[in-house]
C-alpha cells in the first residue's frame, strides 16, 4: 500500500521530470488527500482531467535504427502533441518485464514487444489497460488479423496494445548454393537434411526449434500429436547444426560470410541481407511461422497521450517511414492504404491484407511452455 508520504514523494518526482506541470503539481497537492485511491496505480489520487497536462511519456523498444527511426516519429509527435517521448531499450522481452516488475505503476508507458507471447505475459500478470479505440482511430487501417489476435489474449476482447508491424521465420538460404527447386521438394525438412550437414543453422529457441520440428515430421505446430516423432526431429537438427545463433546480428554473419547456407531465419534480417547486396533468398514454406509485434500499454500509465502516441504510430506515413528502416511490413491493411514498392517487396509481404498463414496459438504454447522449453535444453545437450 501506497502512503501520503510516497505519494507526495512520486508526485514531487513527475514534476521534477517535466511529466507534470508546476500548476498540476500545486492543484494535485489540494486534492490528494481526498482523492487518494480513487483512480489506482502510481497516479492513483489524479484527477482524471489531469491526464490531459502530462508532459511526458516513456517508450521503451529495441534500440538500434529501427529506434532512431521510431525516435525521429516521436519528435513530431511532441511536436504535434507536446507531449515528450522518453525513451529507453532493452536486449529481450523478458529482461523488460522484469524490470517492470521490478518497478512503480506508471513507471514504464508503452514498450514493443516482440512476441505474443509477451503479451499474453503481460495481460496475465495483470499489466494490461483498455484502449479506448475512439482515440485510435488509425486502427481502421490495420489488418483485420492482427488485431483480431491481439484481442483473442485481452480480456473481455479489448485490446491492451496495438499491433505495429508483422514477419515470419522462415527459411533464409544463399541462392548460388541451394535451387528454390530443392527447397520447394523439401520444405522445412532441409533443415534436418545431412546433405547440408554443419552449414545449417537456426534461432536457439524452444519454441521456433519445436514448430520446425512439428512441421519438418508433418504436423500442426499448433497442434502437436506425435510427441516423439518431433523431439527425434529436433535432435536431427541438433546433429546437422554448425551452430544455433542467438541474435539477428549472428544470424546475418553467418550467412553472409557463407558459413551456414540455410537456417530459419526473421523475414527483417532476410530483407537487410539483401539491402546489402548479398544472394540470400527467403523460401516460406507450408507451416511457417508469422508472427506480429506490438505496442502494449503498461497499466497505470497516462491513458490519453499513450493512445495519442499508438494513433499516431498508426498513422501510414510513419508505419512505413519505420516499415523502411526495420525491414519488416507494416500492420497496414494493403486493400485500405496504398503502400510504395519499398514495403510491398519486403520478404513476407501479404499483398492480400488477409494474413491467411499460421500464428501461434499462444495460450496452447503458454501452456506447454515450462515442459517444451526444459525438454529443448535437454535435448540440445544431448539428451
Amino acid at each position: 500500500m501506497i502512503d501520503d508520504n510516497e505519494r507526495y514523494a512520486r508526485l514531487y518526482e513527475h514534476l521534477l521530470d517535466n511529466r507534470i506541470s508546476r500548476r498540476t503539481f500545486f492543484r494535485l497537492l489540494g486534492v490528494a488527500g481526498t482523492a487518494a485511491g480513487l483512480v489506482g496505480g502510481q497516479f492513483g489520487f489524479m484527477a482524471p482531467d489531469a491526464w490531459a497536462e502530462v508532459k511526458q511519456i516513456r517508450y521503451d523498444g529495441w534500440g538500434g535504427v529501427v529506434q532512431k527511426a521510431e525516435e525521429k516519429a516521436f519528435t513530431k509527435f511532441t511536436a504535434k502533441t507536446g507531449v515528450k517521448v522518453v525513451t529507453g531499450s532493452y536486449g529481450s522481452d523478458e529482461e523488460f518485464l522484469t524490470k517492470v516488475k521490478a518497478s512503480s505503476p506508471g513507471d514504464y508507458n508503452v514498450f514493443k514487444s516482440g512476441e505474443m507471447f509477451r503479451y499474453a505475459d503481460a495481460i496475465g500478470l495483470g499489466w494490461g489497460v483498455e484502449l479506448d479505440t475512439d482515440n485510435i482511430p488509425n486502427l481502421k487501417y490495420v489488418i483485420p488479423k492482427l488485431t483480431s489476435l491481439l484481442k483473442k489474449l485481452s480480456k473481455n476482447n479489448t485490446l491492451s496494445g496495438v499491433p505495429n508491424d508483422y514477419g515470419c521465420t522462415g527459411i533464409a538460404y544463399n541462392k548460388n548454393k541451394v535451387s528454390v527447386d530443392e527447397l520447394k521438394e523439401k520444405g522445412s525438412k532441409i533443415l534436418l537434411d545431412k546433405k547440408y550437414k554443419k552449414k545449417i543453422s537456426g534461432w536457439d529457441d524452444w519454441n521456433t526449434r519445436v514448430w520446425y520440428a512439428a512441421a519438418a515430421t508433418g504436423q500442426d505446430p499448433n497442434d502437436i500429436q506425435d510427441l516423439d516423432a518431433m523431439w527425434n526431429a529436433v535432435r536431427q537438427s541438433r546433429d546437422v547444426v554448425l551452430k544455433y545463433w542467438n541474435s539477428g546480428a549472428e544470424l546475418m554473419e553467418l550467412l553472409a560470410n557463407e558459413e551456414v547456407l540455410i537456417s530459419d531465419a526473421w523475414s527483417g534480417r532476410v530483407a537487410a541481407l539483401q539491402n546489402q547486396g548479398h544472394p540470400i533468398g527467403l523460401y516460406i514454406p507450408d507451416k511457417t511461422q508469422f508472427w506480429t509485434e506490438q505496442l502494449f500499454v503498461l497499466k497505470g500509465s497516462p491513458m490519453k497521450p499513450c493512445e495519442q502516441l499508438l494513433n499516431f504510430m498508426l498513422d501510414p506515413d510513419v508505419q512505413v517511414e519505420v516499415a523502411k528502416s526495420q525491414f519488416y511490413p507494416p500492420a497496414l491493411d494493403p486493400t485500405k492504404v496504398k503502400l510504395p514498392s519499398s514495403v510491398t517487396k519486403l520478404p513476407a509481404f501479404d499483398a492480400s491484407g488477409k494474413l491467411d498463414y499460421l500464428f501461434n496459438d499462444t495460450h496452447y504454447w503458454l501452456k506447454h511452455k515450462e515442459t517444451w522449453s526444459s525438454k529443448y535444453q535437454e535435448v540440445k545437450a544431448g539428451y
